[in-house]
């Protein structure tokens, strides 16, 4: 596979492509991240902004990725203008879309930009307090999510037993169900057990509708008391319970994961309630998950290709930790 400098280096003139279609002066790229999207920051007289290439059927087959993103959008702005939720602000293009088409150096992504948000991201050194405050918000989130009607042409994943355990997502460049092929045959074996009982608790009494879906503490700001809410490229519909055991996810194998428990299921049942009984399950789902998608991402990505002997292991210790409940 190319190297993961060239991987950047080709989509940096992707992204200053797309740039050219944006109301922005001249100003310094800086590369941000090279993972499920490739983003930079741009630095101008205008402000500070982030710049996303994203990648080519990150929502499933034959899904447009162009419509994805902007439903992505037209649900942050629903957010933004009946919350007081913290969330992106998209910049529209010279042309009023909120997406664009660039091409350069032989790669041709879809594009958007967002304003970019300030904020301290506590993923490695969270503490309770901060499990309690993205509680909150995760619950006055689903709120607005309820109430909210999306535009006819909305179109995000839904996260349901078949996009979890099925063939429609692609990692990487690979469909899920080589990835699945590409698993260690403990690792397979333990991923099928989840699949098979979570066959007979999904969708069974779940509170279903839109999530972020991806809400761990690397995909939270905090700011003074607010905590803002950033990177919704997961979101869909799917269990409410799974956006909680994504929050809690990191903490499972940790000695004090009940402190963290506690204060996430303390922030969000202080607006909305929530039977948090099998979070156990959903932590076993979004391990999969994760699973399945660092597979994909090792085939093409050095970085992923790296480490996935420990994800694999890692995956292994925490499903044992989710079954001795």
């Amino acid at each position: 596979m190319p190297s993961r400098r060239s991987q950047i280096a080709g989509l940096r003139k992707v992204a200053l492509a797309a740039l050219r279609e944006y109301p922005l002066p001249d100003g310094t790229l800086t590369f941000v991240t090279h993972g499920e999207n490739t983003t930079f920051r741009h630095d101008s007289s205008a402000g500070r902004y982030l710049v996303r290439a994203h990648r080519p059927q990150r929502h499933g087959h034959g899904v447009d990725t162009a419509g994805a993103i902007d439903s992505e959008i037209a649900w942050l702005r629903g957010i933004r203008a009946e919350t007081d939720l913290q969330v992106p602000e998209a910049l529209p293009a010279q042309d009023g879309s909120f997406t664009v088409s660039a091409t350069a150096a032989g790669r041709s992504r879809v594009c958007s930009v967002l304003r970019w948000m300030d904020g301290r991201i506590y993923e490695d050194s969270a503490r309770p307090v901060h499990l309690r405050r993205l509680g909150a918000a995760m619950a006055l989130l689903h709120t607005q999510a309820d109430a909210w009607t999306p535009p006819s042409d909305f179109v995000r994943i839904r996260w349901d037993h078949e996009t979890f355990f099925g063939d429609g997502m692609v990692y990487g460049e690979l469909p899920a169900a080589d990835c699945w092929r590409l698993l260690p045959a403990p690792v397979r074996a333990r991923f099928d057990t989840v699949a098979e009982r979570m066959a007979k608790v999904m969708g069974v009494g779940d509170d279903v509708g839109l999530i972020h879906a991806d809400l761990h503490p690397g995909n939270a700001l905090f700011d003074g008391g607010q905590v803002k809410l950033i990177d919704f490229d997961d979101c869909g519909t799917g269990p409410r319970l799974y956006e909680l055991a994504v929050g809690l996810w990191e903490f499972r194998l940790r000695p004090d994961y009940p402190a963290y428990l506690d204060a996430l299921r303390a922030g969000y049942t202080a607006h909305r309630s929530i039977d948090a009984s099998q979070i156990d399950d959903y932590i076993a789902v979004r391990q999969v998950a994760f699973g399945l998608w660092y597979t994909g991402m090792a085939q093409v990505n050095p970085a992923f290709a790296a480490r996935l002997d420990v994800v694999n292991d890692w995956s292994l210790e925490m499903l044992d930790a989710c079954e001795q409940r």
